[in-house]
């Protein structure tokens, strides 16, 4: 990630982590981040029990507790002191940091894994490298691209940039929209596609999540749908990727 770029994400998340956990975590009855966080966890599972696991991006430390529940080791790097505050004030072993420069060693864990960040950096090539560097031979990089050929992008083109804080809007922050084919090339040579997932393939708004008996159905068709044929509709497309052994 450039500076000015990485300078422009940082003033960005750290407005963000102000408000971040507002409505996640349980906080909102049937609410949407935490559908959006279980679908993302359970993704992560099969391939991170009883291993060491990196979250590039790990923000508040909503998912990597909850990684920690189920893996070996459990650790996040992020590039926002206000988030990672919040992380550091459930306990969890965190780390400030670029994705595209990660400060750890080569092969230092089972899974590198990453959620909503990747479409936020330019050089999305080299933070993929990055993640396949960190990881042991054999292990799986996780990660979660926006997907341009969805509902959630036409609800997002429709409703224009969202306020994230007292004085900022998402449009200051670079995002990228990646297609489901195109994700192989984005990938460094040699992984292999092991798994992938879609993430709201229905859901056409947050709100729609907490309306009574409305909301059970589509989470309930967002569970059902997220491994099947149209994962690739998810407004998230997550792909689990193996290193070569």
């Amino acid at each position: 990630m450039d500076r000015t770029s990485e300078t422009t994400s940082r003033k960005y998340y750290d407005e963000f982590a102000k408000k971040y956990d507002d409505r996640r975590g349980g906080r909102v009855q049937g609410g949407y981040h935490d559908l959006l966080d279980d679908l993302e966890v359970g993704f992560v599972r099969p391939y991170a029990v009883g291993r060491d696991l990196l979250e590039v991006g790990c923000g508040t430390g909503l998912l990597l507790e909850r990684f920690a529940t189920f893996c070996k080791t459990a650790k996040g790097v992020d590039l926002s002191p206000g988030m990672l505050e919040h992380a550091r004030a459930r306990g969890l072993d965190v780390t400030e940091g670029s994705a595209t420069e990660l400060p750890f060693e080569d092969a230092s864990f089972d899974v590198a894994c990453s959620f909503k960040v990747l479409a936020h950096i330019p050089d999305i090539k080299k933070a993929l490298r990055e993640m396949t560097r960190v990881v042991r031979p054999g292990g799986t990089i996780i990660a979660e691209f926006y997907n341009p050929n969805s509902v959630r992008a036409l609800a997002k083109r429709l409703a224009g940039p969202l306020p994230i804080g007292d004085s900022m809007k998402e449009d200051v922050v670079f995002t990228r929209f990646d297609r489901p084919q195109d994700v192989p090339s984005l990938a460094p040579d040699g992984l292999r596609l092991v798994g992938e997932r879609g993430i709201r393939i229905l859901t056409p708004t947050a709100g729609v999540l907490e309306i009574p008996f409305v909301g059970d159905v589509f989470r309930r068709a967002e569970h059902l749908l997220c491994d099947g044929p149209l994962a690739r509709m998810g407004g998230f497309y997550c792909v689990a990727l193996r290193k070569p052994s």
